[in-house]
């Protein structure tokens, strides 16, 4: 590798590319507004020489889900603006590939779902269980480094299937950190229309960083899974606009939150046996509403799940997830928060 390499910042766009493929990337180099660390595979974190007004410590983490292709491209896009000069850091960023592995063979995961294994006393072993453990240990070490900034992440997502609400937030529980009225603004000027608000701890990745590091964090469903180059990413440029403001440590354009639909999840529909399915077509797009009394499942251990008194959408489901994890979760709408 040459010097020249190591101290020009067009390298900077192609990092997602080489974490995918394993190819030579830079240990550190310039670029505008300070400079870049590699510290591991598929983690590279951005320093500025100077923070700007409004920076807090970012992490924005793609491919937790490895054919969620769209927010890699997304991301792609901001970095190459700042490698060439359109951008200029202003906020200490962590930027994470999640399961390199996965997306190389354009999987959802190899082993396991990655996004239900961030807890800090995660015992199983694999390549996804190791893998959770180093982006922990990332997040862990660059708030600590990072420790008089407000903190923030966003795990940017695409959904298997169609959505009534194509682009949507679901914000995670935790008794400790209410979700800033800010967020909601920005969110609404991104284009977000919809949140999903978590009624229990979910160990997710955006979940780890609230509930551990008092984070404002989200998982961001940015449209539908497609391979790589089948993205339409016109849609999401108000969420680029939202990561380059982040990136320069500025604040974000805002947007009144009730543009946005809000709900709150009221049960989780599990899987408990091999003999289980749900009642509805495969197809059947995110928030879907269900009346009163519908037949949403069927589970030899379980029997059936309807809808009770109160009309509920259905979010994520997947019939074919492993025995004992989530095959959709039950929601019911709220009104947007005050303030």
């Amino acid at each position: 590798m040459s010097s020249h390499d190591m101290t020009q910042s067009p390298g900077l766009a192609s990092w997602l590319a080489a974490s995918i493929e394993e190819a030579d990337f830079p240990e550190q180099g310039r670029l505008p507004g300070g400079h870049f660390r590699r510290l591991g595979h598929g983690v590279l974190a951005l320093e500025p020489d100077r923070p700007g007004p409004a920076a807090r410590a970012c992490v924005f983490s793609v491919g937790i889900h490895g054919n969620e292709t769209a927010p890699m491209e997304l991301l792609e896009g901001v970095l190459a603006r700042l490698a060439g000069g359109e951008l200029r850091l202003g906020a200490p960023t962590l930027l994470l590939l999640g399961n390199p592995e996965a997306t190389r063979q354009g999987m959802r995961y190899v082993g396991t779902n990655l996004n239900r294994l961030f807890r800090r006393e995660l015992d199983e072993t694999g390549m996804e269980p190791d893998r959770a453990r180093e982006l922990m240990a990332a997040v862990d070490a660059f708030f600590a480094r990072h420790g008089a900034l407000a903190r923030l992440h966003y795990d940017l997502h695409t959904a298997i299937r169609d959505s009534r609400y194509p682009r949507f937030v679901v914000s995670p529980f935790t008794e400790r950190t209410p979700v800033e009225a800010a967020q909601w603004r920005w969110l609404a000027a991104a284009d977000i229309q919809a949140v999903l608000h978590q009624h229990r701890h979910s160990w997710t990745f955006s979940h780890y960083s609230k509930h551990t590091h008092g984070a404002q964090a989200f998982t961001l469903e940015l449209g539908r899974a497609l391979p790589f180059g089948h993205n339409d990413l016109a849609p999401l440029a108000p969420m680029g606009a939202l990561l380059a403001a982040l990136l320069e440590g500025r604040e974000p354009a805002a947007a009144p939150a009730e543009r946005m639909a809000f709900f709150r999840v009221a049960h989780e529909l599990m899987r408990e046996s091999e003999a289980f399915r749900l009642a509805f077509p495969d197809d059947t797009p995110n928030f879907t509403a269900f009346a009163t009394g519908t037949l949403l499942a069927e589970d030899d251990q379980a029997g059936e799940t309807r809808v009770g008194e109160t009309p509920l959408a259905v979010v994520f489901p997947n019939a074919g997830v492993e025995i004992g994890a989530r095959a959709a979760l039950l929601a019911h709408p709220e009104p947007p928060p005050s303030g």
